[in-house]
Order: C-alpha cells, then structure tokens, then sequence
C-alpha cells in the first residue's frame, strides 16, 4: 500500500492565518506545489485578494503569501488514498501533522482557516490543542471538486482572511 507524503508547510516569520488543506492532490503531489490543479480556484483567490498574478512562478505566489502574513499547510502529513478525493483517505492511515509545535513555534497564528469541510473535519478527529486561543473558520473548498460553488461566491466567502492580517 503505497502511503502519501504531504509537504512542508509555507510559513513566513510571523504568520497570523494558517489556511489548512486536507492533504495534497496527486497533480500537487506529482508538482510538488500546494494547489497544483490548474482547477483549483486557490491561487485566483489569494490573487484577487492580495493582487498579484495568478499566473506568477510558485515560488513569487508562496512568497506573496507570506508577505501578507498568511501560511499554508494540510492537515494529512500522510495516508494512504487512491486518487485525489477527500473521501478516498483511508481514515485508519492518516498521520496528522504537528500543530502543538507549529502553534507554539508561531504563536501569532489568530486564524486557522480550513479550505473545505473534509480538512475541518480530519482536523477534528485527528488534532488535539491545548493552549490556543485563536479563532477557526471553514471556508467553502477552492477544490475543482467543489464545483457547485462558483468562484466569485468562494472569493466573496474568503474576504474575511483579509481582516486578520
């Protein structure tokens, strides 16, 4: 059974939202960039939002990202999936990712915001805080998945991160 490895997340010195994914799609994976999918309205919306190009190298976006205080990470750091659906994790294998240590190594996080409801509910059944006392928001998914949701009702609906940071 061949298991998923999610990636690092994107942090910038003093992040104030942390905007969680479940775990990588398999574009994303097989790029190695968080929102690979051309689909995927993530990108369009953090560019609409903080006006840059979506169309920028990866490496401009992520860094555009962190300039406004905003880091990216999943909830998943592995499991096993076939496929790129939320639904297709195998629940028995997921391997979250260490938020005690994130939230403590940058405690300016007031914000965690979750890209769809799979990431809060994974969140839900496989994290335990302590100590924070931010707030969390679920935000409709950016994933072509979510096609029901067209992308200027998805932007509308994450306008709100722009009042964290």
């Amino acid at each position: 059974m061949r298991i998923d490895q999610g990636f690092l997340p994107i942090l910038g010195c003093n992040p104030k939202v942390l905007v969680l994914g479940s775990m990588p799609s398999v574009r994303s994976l097989e790029d190695r960039q968080y929102y690979a999918h051309p689909q995927n309205a993530f990108w369009w919306i953090m560019s609409e939002l903080f006006g840059f190009d979506p169309l920028e190298s990866y490496e401009s976006r992520t860094s555009r990202l962190t300039g406004n205080s905003v880091a990216v990470w999943d909830v998943v750091q592995s499991c096993h999936r076939q496929g790129s659906l939320d639904s297709a994790i195998n629940q028995s294998s997921v391997q979250a990712n260490d938020f005690l240590t994130l939230l403590n190594d940058y405690s300016t996080i007031r914000l965690i915001i979750f890209n769809g409801q799979a990431a809060q509910k994974l969140f839900k059944k496989n994290v335990i805080l302590n100590n924070y006392s931010g707030d969390f928001l679920v935000m409709p998914s950016t994933s072509p998945a979510n096609a029901a949701t067209s992308r200027k009702s998805k932007l509308d609906s994450w306008q709100v991160l722009k009042s964290y940071i």
